[in-house]
């Protein structure tokens, strides 16, 4: 292990490169659903997993999305999970047919609170971390446990000045 900061091994997504994950993630999950192959509901971790559930939503069309938020972060620092807002449990049952949807599984803390609530719901993250994994039954990446995950709707484009600057 080194000194680093968790941003000073960063990788950098894009809108175009989690859309285009998130989409894998959905062909990964086509016919998979316990109904002849259809999902029930899909179900966002927020904030994270909004954007992700959204673009899998539309590729499976399933047309009932509802979100659990879930606050295990104060900025870089991880803390203990937190349920925020639980979705309608009419819907979710034992999550039977649910497909819960996150960007990135990292410790497993998060997912662990909701497969509790959840036990039979599906588990699909786009990232996914070592020690995470095991809470997660689909996902399309994996990255090293220290990589720290810049994601789109955490960054701002701007202009930087060239390192040798402008004659």
């Amino acid at each position: 292990m080194t000194d680093r900061l968790p941003h000073e091994k960063g990788f950098h997504i894009s809108w175009d490169q989690i859309h285009r994950d998130s989409r894998a993630l959905a062909w990964r999950l086509d016919g998979h659903g316990p109904d002849n192959g259809a999902w029930r509901a899909v179900v966002a971790i927020t904030r994270g997993g909004m954007a992700p559930a959204m673009i899998v939503s539309r590729e499976l069309d399933i047309r009932t999305v509802d979100t659990i938020s879930i606050k295990s972060y104060d900025h870089q620092a991880q803390s203990e999970a937190k349920v925020l807002k639980s979705p309608d449990a009419q819907l979710m049952g034992d999550g039977t047919g649910i497909l819960i949807v996150d960007d990135l599984v990292d410790s497993g803390k998060t997912l662990e609170v909701v497969r509790a609530m959840f036990p039979k719901a599906h588990f699909a993250t786009v990232y996914a971390k070592p020690k995470g994994r095991p809470q997660v039954d689909t996902f399309i990446t994996e990255v090293s446990q220290d990589t720290w995950i810049f994601f789109p709707w955490d960054m701002a484009l701007q202009y930087v000045e060239p390192y040798r600057g402008t004659d």
